[in-house]
């Protein structure tokens, strides 16, 4: 459902002592001893449709990479809409089916997150998605009698999951695709534990992780994209320094089309049967926990200003926020002060 996301300028600064300068990117081994560049790996695949870049350091980091592939592709096949034969397929196909391990746990994170934020993150607009011509790149509005149709089927509180299996109501159909990058980009980093990765990086089709600190012991910094500017790393909104965190964003500048004059970005609001309306034009999260980040980025956009700020004040130990409003005005949660900068002015959102 998302998401181009958090700029591939944090994995241009993998390298480079100083941050997120552009010329570092052309030479990424000048800042870094001989020792350091040689126990650096990395990779770049194509999965989930979408290209992703991943560095790891250590004297197992080529084993990391080759496991952290591994595991990426297992996962697309297990839960991607566009491949018939993927767990997700099957039971949209079906109506139902057990669900397995990872399945079960994005299931339950989903619930969470759907009931916690009064169902503005839903992975049941499936049928919405697929209306609107998201899901095959078709694009067009929607007859409103078909919106309203398919918003009749949807709603995390209308499956049935208990005991391992899942059924679908009529009509109805789930697509973890705005929140199955983050869980992906958990399950790596957990893999670069299990290989004794202490440094590294990965930017899953935009979405990055950051796993420690960059090897001269300095924070990874990563650029937040200018909405109006979304192809320019040069034009960014600001850049957050973390360790150890998760930094995800969603933007309805990512995936839009036009008709007739007026502009469809495709994160939808669940409760309208349309592209969220809100008054936030770009939602950044930061959070250790990926999963949790990637659904909030979702959820906090289509929520709008307001009711984002007030959920980060009940749930502030968990996660923080970037937001950008349709005026281009910046804010930043409190947990964000010392760790954000920006050439924008901005404004603090305190607890």
């Amino acid at each position: 459902m998302k998401k181009y996301l958090c700029l591939l300028i944090a994995a241009m600064c993998i390298f480079s002592a100083a941050g997120c300068a552009a010329a570092d990117a052309d030479d990424p081994s000048s800042a870094q001893s001989a020792d350091s560049v040689k126990d650096a790996n990395n990779r770049e695949i194509f999965a989930m449709d979408t290209y992703m870049t991943l560095t790891a350091y250590g004297e197992r980091s080529s084993q990391a990479l080759d496991a952290a592939e591994d595991e990426i592709r297992r996962l697309d096949k297990l839960l991607s809409t566009g491949d018939e034969n993927s767990e997700v397929s099957r039971i949209n196909s079906s109506g139902g089916g057990t669900v397995s391990e990872d399945t079960a746990a994005l299931l339950g994170y989903s619930k969470r997150i759907f009931e916690e934020t009064e169902g503005s993150f839903d992975i049941t607009v499936y049928p919405l998605m697929k209306l609107w011509g998201f899901t095959e790149e078709k694009q067009s509005v929607p007859d409103e009698e078909k919106i309203k149709s398919a918003l009749a089927d949807t709603g995390f509180d209308k499956l049935d999951y208990s005991g391992g299996r899942l059924t679908l109501g009529k009509g109805q159909g789930i697509d973890f695709g705005g929140i199955a990058k983050g869980y992906t980009s958990g399950r790596v980093m957990k893999i670069f534990e299990e290989y004794g990765i202490g440094s590294g990086i990965i930017s899953l089709g935009g979405n990055v992780q950051c796993c420690g600190k960059k090897q001269d012991g300095s924070l990874w910094r990563c650029g937040i994209t200018d909405p109006d500017n979304p192809g320019d790393s040069s034009m960014l909104a600001g850049i957050v320094s973390v360790s150890d965190k998760a930094v995800i964003t969603s933007g309805g500048y990512e995936r839009f089309f036009t008709e007739n004059g007026k502009t469809y970005h495709h994160i939808m609001d669940p409760a309208t049967g349309y592209p969220s309306d809100s008054d936030l034009v770009s939602v950044t999260i930061v959070s250790s926990d990926a999963t949790l980040a990637d659904g909030l980025s979702t959820a906090c956009f289509v929520m709008g200003m307001e009711n984002a700020c007030a959920y980060w004040r009940a749930h502030s130990g968990e996660f923080d926020m970037v937001l950008i409003d349709r005026d281009k005005k910046l804010y930043i949660t409190s947990g964000l002060e010392g760790s954000f900068e920006s050439s924008w002015k901005y404004d603090m959102i305190n607890a």
